[in-house]
Order: structure tokens, then sequence, then C-alpha cells
């Protein structure tokens, strides 16, 4: 059994971890306030927008953008979202564990896998796997700007308008609430077109200055915003699942900490015992 001062030493060890996932807990919990705003913010833009583009696709458009063309898939490319840091639970790799079925079902098609990475965390893991990564992003912090985000848009765009890629999609973690967070697959390009929506009326636009002007600037904004909503989602989901994190690993340690307290009682008795003991034995042989 150790002795006292060994179990002392195991509580002051955990006692400093404790203090450290408490600390963590309380910053991720004003941080989480700040970023669920900024995703809250984006929603309604993301919103009107997709509502915009699927106008654009039911009416008669004098100018059919290449976005919403079909065609035989030989290459897919995932837009993978992450954080730069862990200690957040299992946030990263259940969006891991979404985007790799997702990249298996197009495989076993003989659909070859390109990659875009947003985040370290995806980096790194992706990198593992000596996965063909063709753009990546790193270091966006805990309020993302989507000034950020547009040159790797603007690398997946141009390789979908020259066929490089056939299908493009994208995986982040959506904020459902503070405990729960889902991940996601959605597929941003082509642009499905979704006929089941029974429209009452159809109509079409008049474009100022041209229709393949303002139609090529809507559909690049469309995408950038997407892909901004996305990351920011994932920072709230990131920020939720770091306090969720940080608190059960608080309770765990004051659990062990009780255990150890308990053990450190039983070994001072025992001690304390043996010490009597032997003072009772040292008096009987006087």
């Amino acid at each position: 059994m150790a002795n006292t001062k060994e179990v002392r030493k195991q509580i002051a060890s955990i006692k400093g971890t404790q203090k450290i996932t408490s600390a963590m807990e309380m910053v991720a919990a004003s941080k989480m306030k700040k970023t669920q705003d900024n995703m809250l913010k984006g929603r309604p833009y993301s919103l009107k927008i997709k509502d915009v583009i699927a106008h654009i696709a039911s009416a008669n458009s004098e100018y059919p953008h290449p976005f919403y063309e079909e065609r035989s898939a030989k290459k897919a490319c995932f837009i993978v979202v992450s954080s730069d840091k862990g200690l957040c639970g299992g946030l990263n790799i259940n969006s891991f564990k979404a985007v790799s079925a997702s990249m298996q079902e197009w495989m076993d098609k003989k659909v070859e896998i390109d990659l875009c990475t947003i985040g370290s965390k995806s980096t790194s893991f992706f990198k593992r796997f000596n996965s063909n990564i063709i753009a990546e992003k790193t270091g966006l912090g805990d309020s993302p700007k989507i000034t950020e985000l547009i040159g790797t848009c603007k690398v997946m765009l141009d390789a979908f308008e020259d066929s490089k890629i056939d299908r493009l999609f994208i995986v982040y973690n959506e904020f459902v609430n503070t405990m729960a967070q889902r991940p996601v697959v959605q597929q941003l390009l082509p642009i499905e077109n979704n006929s089941e929506k029974e429209l009452s009326h159809y109509w079409d636009y008049i474009y100022e200055p041209d229709a393949h002007d303002v139609v090529d600037e809507l559909m690049a904004r469309y995408i950038e915003s997407l892909v901004y909503q996305g990351v920011v989602e994932n920072v709230a989901c990131e920020q939720a699942a770091r306090m969720v994190a940080m608190k059960s690993a608080s309770d765990n340690a004051g659990d062990i900490i009780d255990k150890l307290q308990l053990v450190y009682n039983k070994v001072r008795q025992a001690a304390i015992t043996q010490e009597i003991s032997e003072i009772v034995g040292g008096a009987a042989a006087v």
C-alpha cells in the first residue's frame, strides 16, 4: 500500500489539473455566447440566399449557370471543417467519422476524392492517411471572417468550373443546443434543384447590367456564405463541446480526489495503528 506522502502528492497533482479544467470550462462558457451570436447573425442571410438560388433554379433563366450542371462523378471534393485546438470531446472525431463514411461510399463507386481542410485538426488527421489535400486553412480563431475564406472557396469553385472536380461537399458540426452538436455532410455543387417543393407561381429576374455577371457573382457569394456559416456553426459547437468536456473532466477529477482522500485516511490510520502496536509491544517487552 502507498504511504501517505505518495497519496498526498497524487491528490495535489489532481487538484492542480482540476483547477486547469475548471478555468478552461469558464473560458469556454464566456466565449460560447459570442460564438453563438455570430452563428445566429449569419443564419438569416444564409437562409435567404438559399431561397434566391432556389428561385433562380426554378426560373427560366437566360443564363443557365454551370453550377447547376449535373455530370457523371469522377472526382469529389470534401471541405472538412474542424477546430484548431483539441480538448472539445468527440466533436472533431464525430465529423471525421461522418466524412469518412461518405468518402467510402464515393470510393466504392470508383470516384476519386480530394480534400480541403479548414482547421488544424482536420489537416493533421487526414495528412496521417496521405489524403490528397488541395487546399487548407488554419488559424481562423473564435471570430472567423468571411474574407479569410474567400481564397479557399475560389480554389474549389475554379476546380469545379474547370471540371477538375464533379461534386463539392462541406462537412461541419451543426449547433443543435449546448449539449448536442450534429455532424452534417452537405452538397454544395452542383446545386440541387428541389423540384419536389411546389411553387405557387413561376417568375424570372431582370438582370442589370447583365445576367452572366450578376449570376456569376451571386453564385460565388452563395457558396462563400454556406462555407462561412458552416465555419461559424462549428466554432459555436467547439466552445459548447469544450465547456461540457471540461466540466466533465473537473467532475471526474473531484471523484478521484474523494477516492484518494479515503485511501489517504486508511493509510494514515494504518500507520497510526502500527505505531501504537509497536509502542505497546515495546512496553510489554520491557
